[in-house]
């Protein structure tokens, strides 16, 4: 199944919570579902790096904390994604924040994202990266 990003899309889900694509992350890429978690959120939009989905990327970003222009390609140098914490960011709050490590083949990055609603919407306001 060819993605809307110009990649195949994996059988697999990238996000790491072992579901097929086509019903985890894809239709929330393809914008037909939206996240009702923060780490949901979060999950989604690691995938959408890996896949090169910078569409999804830049409407689940904050407008206020978004980079103009924002520029995204497809990356097979991630390896896995895990989810450290949780604090929130549940179907009835307002706030949430996820952290996480994604394992990438030029080393890990470990942050600490922001997550808040919009619009009833999540979105990803910012993160801070640990060492």
């Amino acid at each position: 199944m060819s993605g809307a990003f110009g990649v195949t899309a994996p059988e697999d889900c990238p996000c790491g919570t072992g579901a097929p694509y086509a019903s985890c992350c894809g239709p929330l890429h393809r914008g037909e579902s939206v996240a009702t978690t923060a780490e949901q959120l979060m999950r989604s939009r690691y995938a959408a790096y890996v896949l090169g989905d910078a569409p999804h990327l830049a409407r689940t970003w904050h407008p206020r904390t978004r980079p103009e222009p924002l520029e995204v390609v497809a990356d097979a140098g991630w390896l896995r994604l895990e989810v450290l914490d949780t604090v929130a960011g549940g179907p009835d709050d307002q706030t949430g924040e996820v952290e996480f490590v994604a394992r990438h083949v030029d080393g890990p990055l470990h942050e600490r994202s922001t997550f808040v609603r919009r619009a009833g919407r999540w979105v990803y306001l910012d993160g801070d990266v640990r060492a």
